[in-house]
């Protein structure tokens, strides 16, 4: 497959220095291959930075999604690496995203990371080479833009930054004022307002709790089959997907009406790697990364992983497994498979999810029930250490929580007691 063995490949380029892209710099530091990661921010930390930093015109691209008074919606203990945890003196396990960011960094401190980490540094484009990676780096403190060269990339450029905005009837019709959650950082901007929020994920849910302390009502749209716990939000109104907009307001598929004076979409993110070449081969369609196998190794270049694509997971500790598992390969204690065969896995896997039922571009990289199944996979394909069955036992007890117990669910704290069992006590 390659014409260099894989064992004698050697230089690794990450891209970003968030959580995914930290464990991916210290996993290949410690597997023995020389590593870099760029980062174009100026710290490290990636979406957990919290910036009141608003696009300047309709071209500029702001990096953070985090808002003002953000707490974890899953607890600490199951968001540390498998191997450096949170520090023991933290009581609460629902932490708020700057103490999120101080372990990030603690993390680079512990492993040393740092002298490996350029920030400022914007990968604008990467394209492959017949042995090798050509990675274009933009310094932005020196204004310089040159090639290097890699053996191996890692893109870990999160996927926080590009809203996914819906197409709904009327949205150029409607005259209040509309944003993506992606550009909320306070709830007092809508002091006395009314406010449409559409979308009852983890951040609609959270956002509603925070903007209805300022607004005058608040009207959360969403198509779930269970009925979200808004009774102690006095002031909040559930309604059904919009059917179409109106000037002042909105019409929903029930035939009810409503008016208010902001909207606010929590409807995701779109995927998407500028800075990859037409050739690296691959596409995103509808949200879906094709073709990797594994949800991460790029099938058409498999020197190329992308790490923490899947979702409703377990996100740090999913980012560290993957990185774990292409190590493997890419230092040669393992053979990938042939591309004919890694396009067959992929087959088969997608077409496990269309047969229940979920035909849906855009969930398939969602895992839910799945992860488990997948983490299984990759521990036993390459032979890496799973994740404790404490974790997933602790991920299970807070599953869909913040929909159904948003008033009340981060009053407990968890303590991990051994790899199987763990202790959960109200505050």
């Amino acid at each position: 497959m390659f014409k260099t063995p894989m064992h004698e490949k050697r230089r690794v380029c990450v891209i970003g220095a968030g959580t995914a892209g930290l464990c991916a710099l210290k996993n290949s530091l410690q597997a023995g291959l020389e590593a870099v990661a760029y980062e174009r921010g100026t710290d490290i930390g990636g979406t957990w930075i919290f910036s009141e930093e608003m696009p300047k015109d309709q071209y500029d691209e702001v990096h953070s999604s985090m808002y003002e008074g953000l707490r974890t919606n899953l607890p600490k203990e199951v968001m540390g690496y498998p191997d450096y945890l949170y520090p023991s003196e933290i009581k609460e396990s629902f932490i708020t995203s700057q103490q999120v960011l101080d372990f990030l960094r603690s993390y680079a401190d512990h492993f040393k990371l740092r002298p490996h980490i350029k920030l400022q540094h914007e990968v604008i484009r990467v394209r492959p080479r017949l042995n090798d990676w050509e990675v274009y780096v933009w310094d932005h403190k020196n204004n310089t833009c040159d090639p290097v060269y890699y053996d191996f990339v890692y893109v870990c450029n999160g996927h926080y930054t590009e809203p996914d905005m819906p197409d709904i009837e009327g949205m150029q019709l409607y005259e209040g004022q509309q944003m993506h959650s992606h550009l909320y950082r306070k709830a007092d901007k809508f002091k006395d307002q009314s406010v449409l929020i559409i979308g009852a994920g983890p951040s609609g849910m959270d956002i509603a709790n925070h903007v209805r302390q300022a607004a005058s009502h608040v009207y959360l749209s969403h198509h779930l089959n269970a009925t979200p716990n808004t009774t102690f939000m006095g002031n909040v109104t559930q309604k059904p997907d919009v059917k179409r907009f109106t000037k002042s307001g909105a019409v929903f598929k029930d035939g009810s009406s409503e008016s208010f004076d902001h909207v606010m979409y929590c409807t995701g993110y779109e995927y998407s790697f500028p800075c990859l070449s037409t050739d690296v081969g691959i596409q995103v369609i509808d949200n879906f990364v094709q073709p990797l196998w594994k949800h991460c190794v790029n099938i058409n270049n498999p020197t190329m992983s992308f790490i923490g694509l899947p979702f409703n997971v377990i996100p740090t500790q999913i980012f560290d497994m993957q990185v774990r598992f292409t190590l493997k390969f890419y230092t040669g204690q393992r053979e990938l498979p042939t591309r004919e065969q890694m396009l067959a896995d992929l087959e088969k896997e997608q077409g496990e999810r269309w047969d229940c039922g979920f035909y849906n571009r855009k969930k398939a990289h969602q895992m839910g029930e799945r992860q488990f199944d997948y983490y299984n996979e990759l521990a036993s394909m390459a032979g890496i250490e799973n994740i404790k069955p404490v974790i997933l036992k602790l991920m299970k007890d807070c599953g869909k929580k913040y929909i159904f117990n948003l008033d009340t669910y981060r009053n407990h704290t968890y303590t991990i007691v051994d790899d199987e069992n763990f202790i959960k006590t109200p505050l």
